[in-house]
């Protein structure tokens, strides 16, 4: 998955020369005059950072994170600002900011910041595909697997479980071995370790 970093900044000559910046690295850019048209435009699902002009007509950098935040999207976020002032400095790292940076941006901690935000994108990526993976796999059980799965991670013990469940022992053990199986669990504490995760319950190990 080939990284993106968007661009959104009303100065053509901004823009271009961000645009020759990233390109040389060979970063996917994809440029915007208006904090209007990158809000229209969906964001793909792979690694990539924001580069943010603070101060436009139709609507300044917090509008912008603000509305990608309404929509669940967590992108990291260079703002760029003709004149930075800690007030607003303060403000924008309140607001999530990733970096923000003064014009003229210094090149060489313009390409660093991308980097590491690059970075940060990749593992929230990952982490969020593993969750839904996860979460498939917390659907594929029947409504018992459930339940055992939940007095499992508990810290009971099969035969606990067996009495809490109005089951047998072996019944017990075979549901469990098939929760362990769908989960992909490797052991008791990986399961915790996914249910945790997944933040499906208040987990406890004895």
């Amino acid at each position: 998955m080939n990284p993106v970093i968007y661009v959104v900044d009303d100065d053509a000559a901004v823009r271009n020369g961000l645009q020759r910046l990233l390109e040389a690295e060979a970063y996917n850019v994809c440029i915007f005059a208006s904090p209007l048209d990158f809000l229209a435009h969906p964001l793909q699902a792979v690694p990539g950072c924001l580069i943010l002009d603070m101060n436009m007509p139709e609507a300044d950098g917090f509008m912008v994170t603000a509305s990608l935040r309404e929509r669940g999207h967590t992108i990291p976020t260079i703002f760029l600002t003709g004149f930075g002032t800690i007030p607003v400095t303060v403000k924008a790292m309140k607001a999530g900011a990733w970096e923000f940076l003064t014009k003229p941006a210094d090149p060489e901690k313009l390409l660093q910041s991308v980097a590491e935000a690059i970075r940060l994108s990749a593992s929230a990526l990952n982490e969020n595909q593993e969750t839904h993976q996860l979460t498939q796999r917390l659907h594929s059980l029947t409504p018992r697997e459930r339940e055992l799965m939940e007095l499992a991670v508990s810290g009971l013990l099969n035969k606990q479980i067996a009495t809490a469940m109005g089951v047998s022992e072996i019944t017990a053990k075979v549901h469990k071995r098939r929760v362990m199986e769908k989960m992909q669990a490797r052991s008791p504490a990986d399961l915790v370790r996914i249910a945790e995760r997944l933040n499906l319950f208040k987990t406890q190990v004895h």
